[in-house]
């Protein structure tokens, strides 16, 4: 089956680059430090089991004090900023608004949970240039993703984009999870022109994602055999950085690191990352649930 790339992404993301504009050169530090937040995926609901939605405001404030502190370059948050409903955006965003450094946010499948008619607002809500882009500091060049294009949930209804998708799902990816997503054929055309143009130029990459592609679990891509494939190709990539499994996991393969954060919502403590992006290493300094660790760039962490 052909799918039509145009359709796909009609109302989707341009190939954006963003520059870190928003700090001024002498300010920028040698060694671009991120604060790093998976599914905050905050309601005004009762708790359930493990997910304690209206802690998430709280957990959500005393991160943005610490990176105000830590002096993060970004701040990223990895999908499901909030569990659903829009007007649950409105109580995180005092908590935006009260960060020193610029958002990087990645959609995830719960920020879809909002009427239909919103769907096509939420780059606009969270001040994203598109559904997906780059952006760069120092010698890393990071990639924010979209693993929605190719969803049940991510368009809306009677759109080409969920028909096309809608298709892709039951021909190509039968029996993945709906709650899942794939990356269609034209944002994979345009991160492999990315990669291309990083191997070129000696840049290192990191790529986030609200979707895991390794190791093989349930929360992983549809397609994410055809993503590592083309990240293999790459000598640039470094690591796959990503949320939607709120236990967390961790990989290596073919000199890429895999780490899924742990979830911010499943926890009475909090859990979120500052990470340093070194030349030769990533320092994952772990708050809360998630644990502190050392990747080396091309070595398999300690504990693998």
């Amino acid at each position: 089956m052909r799918l039509d790339r145009r359709s796909l992404l009609a109302a989707g993301a341009a190939a954006i680059v963003l520059p870190f504009g928003a700090l001024p050169a002498s300010a920028k530090p040698r060694v671009p430090r991120l604060g790093l937040i998976a599914d905050c995926q905050y309601a005004d609901a009762d708790d359930n089991g493990q997910r304690m939605y209206r802690l998430s405001p709280g957990k959500l404030k005393a991160a943005v004090d610490d990176f105000n502190t830590r002096k993060v370059d970004a701040i990223v948050q990895l999908g499901d900023f909030i569990d659903k409903d829009w007007k649950s955006f409105e109580t995180l965003q005092p908590m935006i608004d009260a960060a020193h450094a610029p958002w990087r946010f990645v959609l995830g499948n719960h920020d879809f949970s909002v009427d239909d008619a919103l769907k096509a607002k939420l780059t606009q809500r969270l001040r994203m240039p598109a559904r997906y882009y780059a952006f760069d500091l120092a010698d890393w060049t990071f990639l924010a993703l979209d693993g929605n294009d190719l969803s049940e949930y991510g368009w809306p209804e009677g759109s080409p984009e969920l028909i096309q998708a809608r298709k892709a799902h039951r021909e190509l990816y039968a029996g993945k999870p709906d709650w899942d997503g794939g990356v269609g054929p034209a944002q994979m055309a345009w991160i492999d022109q990315r990669l291309t143009a990083a191997d070129r130029a000696g840049r290192k990459v990191a790529l986030f994602c609200h979707f895991s592609v390794w190791p093989v679990n349930p929360h992983n891509l549809w397609n994410a055999p055809e993503m590592i494939a083309l990240l293999e190709r790459h000598p640039c990539v470094k690591a796959w950085i990503n949320g939607h499994n709120h236990d967390g996991d961790q990989g290596f393969k073919a000199g890429i690191h895999y780490l899924n954060l742990k979830a911010m919502l499943d926890t009475p403590q909090t859990s979120y990352v500052v990470a340093d992006f070194h030349p030769d290493r990533i320092d994952i300094h772990g708050v809360g649930k998630q644990a502190s660790q050392t990747l080396r760039l091309g070595h398999a962490p300690a504990t693998e």
